[in-house]
């Protein structure tokens, strides 16, 4: 185990020296280490799982939320969906080395773009022990090499899996010093990684806000940050009933204790009597709190069996990850926006409506890193959005945004082709 900052520095300088190579390597042995990963994972379950009980017996003893032990478990299932990932991140089209924007100029020059990896990634991440193979596959795919540092809460099941992906890639021949994990969980070790910008190209924190604050402050390489997700889905007076009732349904019920799931409901006055009870009941069978502001708690409070509470004014704004949603009732789109605007953490946003005016408006104003029309905020995922898997979802505005997936690991170089041209 790295006890010192000078062995944190040795083990990450020997991921940057393997680096150089991953960065050309060939697909088709990216590939097969992918695959390996992924086999592994079902024929390795047994001993996978029995590290992430030691986690989770440490977890609950000390008192851990639902909200984060549920994103703590590896289940048969959990793994399953893991390996599938790595195999769909395997079955994606190669970034490294496509060419694009090229152009011939006027005094013949070719110049064009070929993308490149960034170089070593590292990812600093809590809880769920499954961004290790996320990190790991989508890294690797793009020629990127990786040092990752999780939690102390999942150090059994992060260190477990970090192992098999090691072992994995080297039986298809790659260096296994392209994935470094960090076993020691001490913060010092964390704060010393952050200054290693001669060896770190892009870090990339995901976890609380706490955690990713702290690593924007103090990193000297850049930063990805994102993953606070105060999401809103607003049901506009021309809204499908029955569609936006599956819809929020979704959003809050499917997985609450991601940072896609929805917080905020927001309804139209002049749907509101229809929709409100509708949802209510709907919500009430997964057993949803309700907290509403003055319009909403009028019309439910009448309905038995549903749980609803006034808002507090910090129920604005608040990413729940939890069967908890704030619901508001405005008068107007423009409400809505406004509304969005303040609270929202440009993560998620999502209108459900049939007039395709309040659609376009919705679209072009609302200022977040995907925007919805008629559809869950669930869908912000990597996987979902056909990138196979994600590393992390991005709510700055360089140089990725959303989910980034393999083409937003890559940078690029610019290529100029002459036949002899010298400048005048």
């Amino acid at each position: 185990m790295i006890e010192t900052s000078e062995e944190l520095y040795e083990r990450c300088s020997k991921t940057k020296q393997a680096s150089k190579r991953l960065g050309y390597l060939d697909t088709k042995t990216k590939n097969k280490a992918l695959e390996n990963i992924a086999q592994d994972l079902i024929e390795k379950k047994d001993a996978i799982i029995s590290a992430n009980k030691i986690d989770l017996e440490k977890a609950t003893s000390s008192g851990m939320s639902p909200a984060m032990l549920d994103r703590l478990v590896l289940n048969e299932e959990r793994l399953r969906a893991m390996s599938q990932d790595t195999l769909a991140v395997a079955s994606l089209p190669d970034p490294v080395g496509e060419f694009f924007d090229v152009r011939t100029l006027p005094n013949g020059l070719i110049a064009g773009k070929k993308r490149v990896p960034l170089g070593v990634i590292a990812a600093i991440y809590e809880s769920r022990p499954n961004v290790t193979i996320d990190v790991i596959s989508l890294c690797l795919k793009s020629g990127n090499s990786t040092i990752l540092r999780g939690g102390s809460e999942a150090i059994n099941s992060n260190l477990a899996l970090a192992t098999l992906a090691r072992e994995a890639i080297s039986q298809a021949g790659i260096d296994e010093d392209n994935i470094q994990f960090i076993e020691n969980t001490d913060r010092a070790l964390v704060n010393k990684l952050l200054k290693m910008s001669d060896i770190i190209d892009l870090v990339i924190p995901r976890g609380g806000a706490g955690l990713i604050r702290f690593v924007k402050e103090n990193a000297t390489m850049p930063v990805i940050t994102g993953g606070i997700g105060v999401c809103h889905t607003y049901v506009d007076k021309l809204a499908d009933i029955d569609k936006a009732v599956a819809i929020a349904y979704n959003a809050k019920v499917q997985r609450p204790t991601v940072c896609n799931a929805l917080d905020t409901l927001i309804v139209h006055k002049d749907i509101a009597n229809d929709y409100l009870p509708a949802i209510a009941r709907k919500w009430a069978e997964a057993g949803v709190e309700m907290r509403c502001d003055p319009t909403a708690l009028e019309i439910l409070k009448p309905i038995k069996g549903i749980k609803v509470i006034p808002t507090m004014p910090d129920d604005w704004g608040k990413e729940f990850l939890a069967l908890v949603a704030a619901i508001k009732v405005v008068f107007s789109l423009d409400e809505a926006i406004t509304h969005i605007e303040r609270y929202g953490s440009g993560h998620s946003e999502a209108i459900v409506t049939e007039d395709y005016a309040a659609a376009k408006r919705f679209l072009n104003e609302v200022d977040a890193a995907c925007v919805y029309v008629n559809a869950s905020t669930r869908f912000t995922d990597g996987g979902q959005l056909g990138l196979g898997a994600e590393i992390g979802i991005s709510t700055q505005k360089m140089h990725a945004r959303g989910p980034m997936g393999l083409r937003e690991l890559t940078s690029y170089k610019w290529i100029i082709l002459g036949s002899g041209q010298i400048r005048p």
